[in-house]
C-alpha cells in the first residue's frame, strides 16, 4: 500500500491506548482497523496483518492466529519481511496464549538463523515463554539471560556464559 496508507495505520495504533477503556472502545478500534483494511487491494497480506494484531492486542489471541496464518500464506513475506516476522513473534505468542505453545517453539526456532534485525531480542523472549510454558524453563532462561547480556554494561561474557551453561552443562575433567 502506499505510503499515505501506512502513515495512518501507524497513526491509529499510536492512538490504541485511548481505546482501551471499555470491551466497545475495543470494538470500536477494532472496526477503525477494518475500515483501513477495506481500503486495500483484495488479497493483501497486509490486511489480516492488521486485523490479526486488532484481535491480539485487545485480547483475544483465538480469533488472532487464523488471520496471522492467513497473511503469512498471502505472500506477507514478500510485501514487508520485516511484518512477516513480527506476524511470526505474535502468532507464537498467540498459540502460546491458547494453550498451543509448541507450535510457537517451532516457528520461533526456525526465526533463530533469520537474519538479524531489531526483532531478535523479541523473538528469543516470545520464545523463552513458550518454552517456559511448556516446562523447559531452564531453556527460556537460558534465551532471556543470552539475549539480555549485550545490552548490559558489564558482565556481557559472564551472563553469556552462564545463559550456555543452563542448558550446556560444563564438562568437568575426569568426568
Amino acid at each position: 500500500m502506499n505510503q499515505d496508507w501506512e502513515d495512518r495505520v501507524t497513526a491509529l495504533w499510536g492512538r490504541f491506548d485511548d481505546y482501551a477503556e471499555t470491551a466497545e472502545d475495543e470494538a470500536r478500534f477494532r472496526a477503525d482497523v477494518d475500515a483501513l483494511v477495506a481500503e486495500l487491494p483484495e488479497g493483501s497480506p497486509l490486511g489480516p496483518f492488521e486485523q490479526a494484531c486488532a484481535w491480539d492486542s485487545t485480547g483475544h489471541s483465538d480469533k488472532a492466529v487464523p488471520l496471522y496464518r492467513e497473511a503469512l500464506a498471502r505472500g506477507l513475506s514478500d510485501v514487508s519481511p520485516y511484518k512477516a516476522r513480527r506476524t511470526k513473534v505474535q502468532l507464537a505468542s498467540s498459540l502460546r496464549n491458547i494453550g498451543r505453545a509448541e507450535e510457537g517453539v517451532k516457528l520461533l526456532e526456525a526465526e533463530l538463523d533469520a537474519p538479524s534485525d531489531e526483532l531478535d531480542d523479541a523473538v528469543r523472549a516470545c520464545l523463552a515463554l513458550c518454552l517456559s510454558s511448556l516446562g523447559r524453563d531452564r531453556e527460556g532462561l537460558a534465551l532471556a539471560l543470552g539475549a539480555l547480556a549485550p545490552h548490559l554494561p558489564r558482565y556481557q561474557r559472564s551472563m553469556a556464559n552462564y545463559a550456555r551453561l543452563l542448558v550446556e552443562p560444563e564438562e568437568r575433567p575426569g568426568a
